[in-house]
């Protein structure tokens, strides 16, 4: 398993949800943005449904380098509509914990004016690091 340390300044309040930041040694993993859509291309409903499916393409992704959720180091959210977001934390958590468990790597999130897919409503991309082989 990769040693990653979980980076917490002295004095910071304790993030929730995400780390401030995670450091690690290995081999790195980037996992472009993975979006809403099933290996068919066909979408979730949703804003809760995608990111779940986003989640599983990126673990998929991972799976292929040999990794876990517990390699992500980094996890960049895109969003079109923030209200969207804040109003669907409550399910959006437990998706998530459904996902990656109570790994909470570092996290950025992001309101874009579109992402490239029209119907897209969450884009997520990861970055990993894997004990070398």
């Amino acid at each position: 398993m990769t040693d990653l340390t979980i980076l917490q300044p002295s004095g910071w309040p304790v993030p929730r949800g995400y780390s401030n930041g995670i450091a690690g040694t290995g081999r790195v993993v980037m996992i472009g943005g993975q979006i809403g859509w099933d290996e068919n291309g066909r979408f979730a409903e949703g804003f809760v449904a995608q990111a779940a499916q986003a989640l599983r393409n990126i673990l998929a992704v991972l799976r292929e380098a040999g990794g876990r959720p517990e390699n992500i180091a980094r996890l960049t959210w895109y969003v079109v509509d923030i209200e969207e977001y804040r109003q669907c934390l409550p399910a959006l958590g437990s998706v998530y914990r459904d996902s990656l468990g109570r790994w909470y790597p570092a996290m950025t999130l992001v309101q874009v004016a579109a992402l490239a897919e029209r119907d897209a409503r969450v884009e997520i991309e990861a970055t990993a690091i894997i004990e070398e082989i």
